[in-house]
Order: structure tokens, then C-alpha cells, then sequence
């Protein structure tokens, strides 16, 4: 092969391949391919974040409405004789507990939280006792606000709540104090909330003359050392 003649094939290549690359310059079959691959991660991380987001936000509101619920049905579940101070007995609270479970059902409120009621009074000295103390639930958590027998005698203990905006009960009446306590699980893989703590509380002072001498034998006692969700 002459000289001339692999000038010309070369030439010929060249002019080829220039063609062969302004056809794929122009070629936009598979742009919105690789620009798909290249946004899905985002957009669907973007999704994610926002349905976690979402579900907390959603969680929260529950979980404070079961402590509302809960301390609002403690504080006016008792026998019906209106001629006497209303008893309160261990089936009371009981069921109590059953309607936060069935408000607290679609999140395991009982599985992944704990909800306990106290009964806030005064003791003889004048200051504030816990006097009774009942929970449910399997997560393990106790109260940051006091225990049952707390504040027995004397007047060292200030109430329940936070430092500052102390709950305290009048004279002559309790105020049902309640904590829920929730494990927080994300639905999504990106478990970027995962296992937060969600915790809530809320007080009502009893509605009607109530008999604050004790919570009254009457069904399963559902005391504060067992962790359990299961049903009294």
C-alpha cells in the first residue's frame, strides 16, 4: 500500500468517525435514562425524610393526646353513689389503661411505651404525696416526677412537673397526674428518628367528692415494677 493511499484511508477514517460523533452529540434517547439514575437516590431519600417526618409529627399529637385521654378518665372513673365520696378501685385504673390502649392501638403504645397514673394529694402535714402509682406498658421507664409514697410526711416534696410550674393538689382533693412514655420507630429504612424518646404529660384534677383514703382492692393491681403491654 502506497503512501497516498494510507494518507486517503486515514483521511477517510477520520471523516468517519467526525460524523459518527455529531450523530451521538445529537442522540437524546438515553439522556433522561442516565439523568433518572443520577436523581432517584435524591428523590427518593427526599421522600423518605419527609414521610419519617410526617409519622413523628403524627406520633407526637398521639402520644399527647393518650396522656390527656388517660388523665382526663382518671380523673372521674369511681362508684356511682352520689350520697358518699366516690371509691376508686384497682379496676377503675384498669380500664383507664384499655382506653389507651385502644386510642393508642395503630402505634403499640403499650409494646413500645409506658403509661403511668399518679394520684396526687396532700398528706397530713400539709404537703404533697404521691399516695398511689399505677403503669402499664413494656418499655422501661419510670417516673421522673416522683414515685408512689413520695412525699409521705412533711412538706419537702414540691409537687409534680417541672421545676418552676409545680402540679400541687388543694386540700381535699387529688389531681391525677399522667406520663406517657414512647419508643418512637421510624417506617422507613432511612430510621433517621429511630428509637427517639417521646414523652408527654398531663393533669386533671378529680371531677367529683372523691374517697381519698386508698385505691380500693378490685381487679388486677397493675403495679409499677412489672414492664409488661399485657392486659390486666
Amino acid at each position: 500500500m502506497t503512501r497516498q493511499t494510507r494518507g486517503t484511508l486515514r483521511r477517510a477514517s477520520l471523516r468517519l468517525a467526525h460524523r459518527i460523533a455529531r450523530r451521538l452529540g445529537r442522540d437524546t434517547s438515553g439522556l433522561a435514562l442516565v439523568e433518572f439514575a443520577f436523581a432517584a437516590p435524591l428523590v427518593l431519600g427526599m421522600g423518605m425524610l419527609g414521610t419519617d417526618t410526617a409519622y413523628l409529627v403524627i406520633t407526637h399529637m398521639q402520644v399527647s393526646q393518650i396522656a390527656m385521654q388517660v388523665a382526663d378518665n382518671a380523673s372521674r372513673v369511681g362508684e356511682q353513689d352520689v350520697l358518699t365520696a366516690r371509691k376508686v378501685f384497682e379496676s377503675d385504673i384498669n380500664e383507664t389503661f384499655i382506653g389507651a390502649e385502644k386510642l393508642g392501638e395503630n402505634i403499640g403504645i403499650f409494646t413500645q411505651g409506658r403509661v403511668i397514673v399518679s394520684s396526687l394529694q396532700r398528706n397530713a402535714d400539709g404537703g404533697q404525696w404521691i399516695k398511689w402509682q399505677r403503669c402499664r406498658g413494656a418499655k422501661r421507664y419510670d417516673s421522673t416526677y416522683g414515685t408512689q409514697g413520695q412525699g409521705a410526711t412533711g412538706t419537702g416534696f414540691p409537687g409534680m412537673g417541672v421545676p418552676g410550674r409545680y402540679i400541687t393538689a388543694a386540700n381535699g382533693t387529688a389531681v391525677m397526674f399522667v406520663e406517657v412514655a414512647y419508643d418512637f420507630r421510624s417506617v422507613t429504612p432511612m430510621n433517621l428518628f429511630d428509637n427517639q424518646q417521646i414523652v408527654y404529660t398531663a393533669a386533671f384534677n378529680v371531677r367529683d367528692n372523691r374517697d381519698l383514703n386508698s385505691l380500693y382492692a378490685g381487679g388486677h393491681v397493675a403495679a409499677c415494677t412489672t414492664y409488661s403491654a399485657d392486659r390486666a
